[in-house]
């Protein structure tokens, strides 16, 4: 046995759950089975109710408390009617949960100290006969617990962990790493853990693998996994280069110099106010947050309009010359755009090149334009017209205080927070979040593949 094979069976040995987890976890599961049961007799339709996800595929990590439950309704029945009776099930068996909204509602709660998602779905034939998302569900549980024996089954596990300890594994669109499901189809596919990260090493994105050679739908993703149920889906559709990226970074790394530690989620050591004018001083940068109320939405709402808003206003800052050195954005109470730019103000004027002189047309109306106002030129050099005119925002607070920030391509749900208001922080000012944000900044100012 050499050390990878070593490494790989000594974090098998800690993420394997034990007999008592096991029996535990199974008495609680089948205590939420009989509630479901029971409160779907009491329904005018008959419904199925299913354990689901990783606990029902023998694939959950040693400590993880999470049980899914799918209630599975006539595929006939209206959706409308599915989501009330999905509910009522749901506050029956966790009478002390909550309403979240996934492509339709359902109650999230907690028996006995386990994480209890109860989850209508249809009971279909087909998982390309789906209504949402969630009803491909049921049909992943089949496939897998037909093809993961036990010792594959330990291997996904040492995966997930390696997957948690690099920070890509979760499907959530804040996250956008490795689902669960993408986990164990790629450890099956390869045939354990050592055989997935040799291979994704090497990998030339973008890669496409097709566990049940369906041959068919064209994706614009860097991992195309077709789902072996439906092959008009990408399971991978939601892992981002950037985690991908990771994922080869950290697998060489592991293959050349295998070790427990890479196995381990890291945790940055938060910064306090000082420490974050110090390391601002550092670099000599200057950094920019916008900072609003974060708006009141799920969680996979929240994460893509926060990176659609980011990407806007930084693509903006580039643009009118501030040069962004790196960006990012973090939400708890509230909501941060953060900003570092290499510069934060420019001259009051800047140079505009006009058309060639000899393309007459176009050449008169600019020079039209700017003959009589208050710009330097126009002017000739070499073949065109150039003037210097005055720059709408000679520094970047400016424009992020004007109501141009709201020409950017925004997420409507933070549009709408900066509506309501919001404020700009210049330079050491940033420093006042560290109070709130001091975890985000410590990882930011220590980054890691």
């Amino acid at each position: 046995m050499d050390e990878v094979d070593a490494v790989v069976e000594r974090v098998r040995e800690r993420v394997l759950p034990d007999n008592e987890e096991r029996a535990e976890l199974q008495r609680v599961a089948a205590e939420v089975i009989d509630r479901a049961e029971t409160a779907v007799a009491d329904l005018p339709v008959d419904a199925e109710v299913i354990q689901v996800g990783s606990t029902a595929r023998g694939t959950w990590v040693a400590g993880d408390r999470d049980v899914d439950v799918f209630v599975a309704f006539p595929a006939d029945l209206d959706r409308e009617e599915l989501e009330e009776y999905g509910l009522d099930v749901g506050h029956a068996v966790l009478p002390g949960g909550h309403e979240e909204y996934a492509e339709h509602p359902y109650v999230k709660g907690e028996v006995e100290g386990y994480d209890v998602d109860l989850v209508p779905c249809y009971d279909l034939d087909d998982a390309t006969d789906i209504r949402s998302a969630v009803d491909r569900t049921p049909f992943h549980t089949r496939y897998l617990e037909e093809r993961l024996d036990d010792r594959l089954a330990d291997e996904v596990r040492v995966c997930k962990q390696f997957l948690k300890g690099i920070g890509a594994y979760g499907s959530d669109l804040r996250t956008q790493g490795f689902s669960g499901f993408l986990t164990e189809l790629l450890v099956l596919e390869y045939g354990g853990v050592r055989e997935f990260l040799a291979a994704a090493a090497d990998w030339h994105p973008p890669v496409r693998l097709d566990p049940e050679d369906h041959g068919q739908a064209a994706f614009d993703d860097p991992l195309v996994v077709i789902d072996p149920t439906d092959p008009e889906r990408n399971v991978a559709a939601v892992l981002s280069a950037g985690r991908l990226a990771s994922l080869q970074h950290y697998a060489r790394e592991f293959l050349d110099d295998p070790r427990e530690a890479l196995f381990e989620p890291r945790e940055p050591d938060p910064l306090d106010a000082d420490e974050v004018r110090a390391a601002i001083s550092d670099r000599g940068t200057t950094p920019v947050a916008v900072v609003f109320d974060a708006p009141d939405v799920v969680e996979d709402q929240l994460w893509p309009q926060l990176y659609r808003s980011l990407g806007g206003v930084t693509d903006e800052l580039d643009r009118r010359g501030f040069d962004v050195l790196r960006a990012a954005t973090w939400a708890h109470d509230r909501a941060v755009l953060f900003a570092e730019l290499a510069v934060a103000e420019r001259p009051t004027v800047e140079r505009h090149e006009g058309p060639p002189v000899h393309v007459r047309d176009h050449a008169a109306g600019f020079y039209g334009k700017y003959a009589d106002g208050d710009a330097y030129g126009p002017f000739v050099e070499g073949d065109r017209y150039v003037v210097e005119r005055e720059r709408e925002f000679a520094a970047a607070a400016e424009f992020l205080r004007s109501d141009a920030l709201f020409d950017v391509a925004l997420g409507a749900h933070v549009e709408s927070a900066l509506e309501e208001g919001y404020d700009v922080l210049v330079g050491d000012d940033v420093a006042a979040l560290a109070d709130e944000f001091g975890a985000e900044f410590g990882e930011y100012f220590d980054p890691r593949p």
